[in-house]
């Protein structure tokens, strides 16, 4: 809910962007994306949130007059008054309003910068190499521009700041003894919790590098995977090598009662942005959805099977990335030579196959990332590893070899994990050697 309404308000700015600076499409271009950082990093309760829409409505309007529409008609108004916008809608949340090709703010936010400019990328900005195993995966910080977090083989996890001059290594943290497997911010940034094949998960607290926490899996089966609960930071959501999906409670040390069998290896997790719907990867080529109340609850719903076998590698979650990708969508990496793009179709999180796109993947662990800057471009953007060791950009709207607008080439074995930071100025990409390298966009 609070991020529908998030999107409500950015929508609602979006319209009257076009109204500010009107000789300057350069300071709106600017504006828009500022106000989107804000929205994502300002927390409210959701009745706070429908109270700020309105304000902002009441506001905005005053400001402009009747350039956009007041906070109550984003629901009520019909469809054939609003010329310059469409309506789409998000699980509870109806009539969410998003710009269409013919909407003016669209066009001044665009500047005319097409996918492949926009993620043109000039080189190396720096190269870690803390690691002596493959880094199994990389993640920037909620919100945050400098702080990158890696796990490897080698046993441990490190935290980098990456925008220091020189970008050094803040941290090496030791106590896992075996391969980290995966690891998660905290939504504050305060706790990183990391899962290991020595069958633990670890919570580790970032002002100090301690660890916090160990946790014990009941079977001491290897955790292959883990995930905070959105809304709720105590729980930990996790998937083992029995084909468990279990939630550990981070207060008590302890592991809940409730299990949800998968079967196989549960590789990756994936949630919504409340929590509610969980997705889980594993080593047969199949995807489970997962109905999870706020006590932890957990209760299988559906299951989808690629058809071939394959390993889920990686599952990626946006609400939505672009207006021509408007529903919520989930990004799948699995090891048929594929990248698959499923749109979510009710709230049992049944996926329905949206487009494939070729990848060269059939062995490692290959991770994939939507953008993280909502497009109003021509076309909406994802980026993925490979087993060929390049960094592939691929507009979802394009069909074919015209799909990838950008390859990367820096790696010498195949690309393992790939993480942008919250304004898409840099990128960071893991390898099997155990190099991390950070790529630095060519506008900045």
């Amino acid at each position: 809910m609070t991020t529908a309404l998030q999107q409500q308000v950015f929508a609602l700015d979006a319209k009257y962007n076009a109204n500010r600076a009107p000789n300057s499409p350069g300071f709106r271009t600017l504006y828009i994306r500022r106000r989107s950082q804000l929205l994502r990093e300002t927390e409210r309760e959701p009745d706070k949130w429908a109270q700020y829409l309105k304000l902002r409505s009441t506001l905005l309007q005053q400001r402009y007059g009747n350039a956009g529409c007041d906070s109550t008609h984003l629901r009520s108004t019909s469809r054939s008054s609003i010329s310059n916008e469409s309506r789409t809608s998000i699980f509870g949340v109806k009539d969410v309003v998003v710009p269409t090709k013919q909407a003016e703010a669209s066009r001044a936010i665009v500047g005319g910068n097409s996918i492949a400019e926009n993620y043109a990328f000039k080189g190396v900005h720096h190269i870690f190499d803390q690691h002596n195993e493959p880094v199994t995966m990389v993640k920037f910080a909620n919100n945050d521009q400098s702080l990158l977090c890696c796990s490897s083989v080698d046993g441990n996890l490190s935290v980098c700041n990456v925008t220091d001059s020189p970008p050094a290594v803040l941290a090496i943290l030791k106590d896992h003894t075996k391969a980290v497997t995966g690891f998660d911010w905290s939504a504050n940034n305060d706790l990183i919790a990391s899962s290991s094949l020595d069958s633990t998960v670890k919570v580790w607290k970032v002002a100090d590098y301690s660890c916090l926490r160990t946790v014990q899996d009941p079977n001491s089966s290897q955790i292959l995977c883990c995930l905070f609960q959105p809304v709720n930071n105590n729980l930990l959501i996790t998937g083992n090598s029995r084909g468990e999906v279990r939630i550990a409670n981070v207060s008590t040390g302890r592991f809940m009662k409730n299990v949800c069998r998968v079967t196989g290896n549960v590789l990756c997790l994936a949630s919504d942005a409340n929590g509610k719907t969980i997705w889980a990867g594993n080593d047969k080529g199949e995807i489970v959805s997962i109905l999870c109340d706020i006590s932890g609850q957990l209760c299988r719903t559906r299951r989808l099977n690629m058809g071939m076998p394959c390993s889920i590698t990686s599952l990626s979650y946006r609400a939505w990335i672009s207006r021509e990708a408007r529903d919520p969508l989930l990004l799948v990496n699995s090891s048929n030579n594929s990248l698959c793009l499923f749109n979510i179709v009710d709230y049992e999180g049944t996926l329905s196959l949206k487009r494939r796109f070729p990848n060269r993947h059939t062995k490692h662990s290959v991770k994939s990332t939507f953008c993280p800057i909502m497009s109003f471009r021509q076309g909406a953007c994802v980026v993925t590893g490979s087993d060929d060791g390049s960094v592939y950009f691929i507009d979802i709207e394009k069909h074919g070899s015209r799909s990838c607008v950008n390859t990367l080439q820096g790696h010498s074995s195949p690309v393992l994990g790939i993480t942008f930071n919250y304004n898409e100025s840099l990128l960071a990409t893991s390898d099997l050697e155990g190099l991390v390298i950070i790529w630095k966009r060519a506008d900045l």
